[in-house]
């Protein structure tokens, strides 16, 4: 059973030097009790759909359905079964952690004593007993994300939303969070996640969209999408970046398609089929051409290969490009 469903998104906002399409004819499907992933850089359009489907803005044309539900029409409807988390804590620094949830329970007309309750549930659940009760402004990263999504949970919400939540945290909290939000799938709840990130979408995601200007490109699980792309990298740092030439040759007869050449030509790059296989005859090959190396290994696609692949351009420059359109509208 489908439990998200949009159609035709646009959202177009004006700009000196011409209109600039935020969403430019997006859709999207995501079943019920799933974690979907939209991924992209910044500017890509991922931020606007969530906005879109929990009703913070209209879409210029296009429709969206939640659990049944007209986004439009009905906005009202739909932020009563929906839970939704930005990209920055949406927190009080002079509360405490339990003051904040309690506030948010309050503002749903939960009940005084209901919405403590709750709060209260939730500093238990996210392991925040020891820092419930101290203002948040003394909080780390990590601990201020927990306490912002576990406002977005204070009702129990069906779907959760969830925009790039770990972004600017450290390794060790970005898996802790993780975790938190495996549980909460586990336990039924159906999640639209926007990351920048492929290993966040391969470890969280059932599906994924690729978004690009404004659009979905390409759409599957995460090994489908790696397939796409090819399944590994080899890459080679080398001595003298002279031998770029010569080692993006060699590199490029044993891979799929061109090899890639780093902008400060210190390193080559080339997506293969037989990771194993084609490292061993790249190392043979580059040794009897005498090419210098520093390193040389394998290693999994990034959220660039997967852009490269299907638009051209790296995620850098679709970044850099977004920003730039971006400000021109302001």
């Amino acid at each position: 059973m489908t439990i998200i469903e949009a159609r035709g998104l646009k959202k177009t906002y004006k700009s000196k030097s011409g209109p600039v399409h935020a969403l430019d004819g997006l859709d999207l499907s995501v079943p019920q009790g799933t974690v979907k992933a939209l991924l992209g850089p910044n500017g890509a359009g991922k931020t606007t759909v969530v906005k879109v489907l929990t009703t913070l803005i209209q879409p210029t044309e296009g429709t969206a359905v939640v659990d049944g539900i007209d986004v439009l029409s009905n906005p009202r409807a739909v932020r009563r079964i929906i839970g939704a988390s930005g990209q920055y804590a949406a927190v009080d620094e002079n509360l405490t952690g339990f003051e904040n949830l309690e506030m948010v329970g309050r503002l749903y007309h939960l009940g005084a004593k209901t919405a403590r309750r709750r709060a209260q549930e939730l500093i238990d659940q996210f392991e925040l007993t020891e820092a419930g009760n101290r203002p948040v402004k003394g909080f780390s990263g990590g601990m201020r994300r927990r306490i912002d999504l576990a406002g977005a949970l204070v009702i129990n919400p069906k779907i959760l939303f969830l925009d790039e939540p770990t972004t600017g945290l450290d390794p060790r909290s970005r898996l802790a969070l993780w975790q938190i939000i495996k549980n909460l799938v586990n336990d039924g709840t159906t999640l639209l996640l926007t990351t920048q990130y492929l290993e966040e979408a391969d470890h969280l995601a059932d599906d994924i969209a690729v978004i690009d200007g404004g659009k979905v490109i390409a759409e599957g699980t995460s090994d489908q999408l790696k397939a796409q792309i090819g399944g590994h990298r080899v890459v080679v740092a080398l001595v003298d970046e002279a031998e770029a030439g010569a080692a993006s040759e060699i590199l490029a007869r044993h891979g799929e398609g061109e090899a890639r050449v780093s902008s400060d030509r210190r390193s080559v790059e080339v997506a293969v089929t037989d990771g194993p296989r084609a490292l061993q005859y790249v190392l043979a090959d580059l040794g009897q051409a005498g090419v210098g190396l520093h390193d040389a290994g394998m290693r999994r696609p990034t959220l660039d290969d997967v852009f490269l692949k299907l638009t051209g351009h790296t995620a850098e420059q679709e970044q850099d490009a977004n920003a730039a359109e971006m400000e021109k509208a302001k």
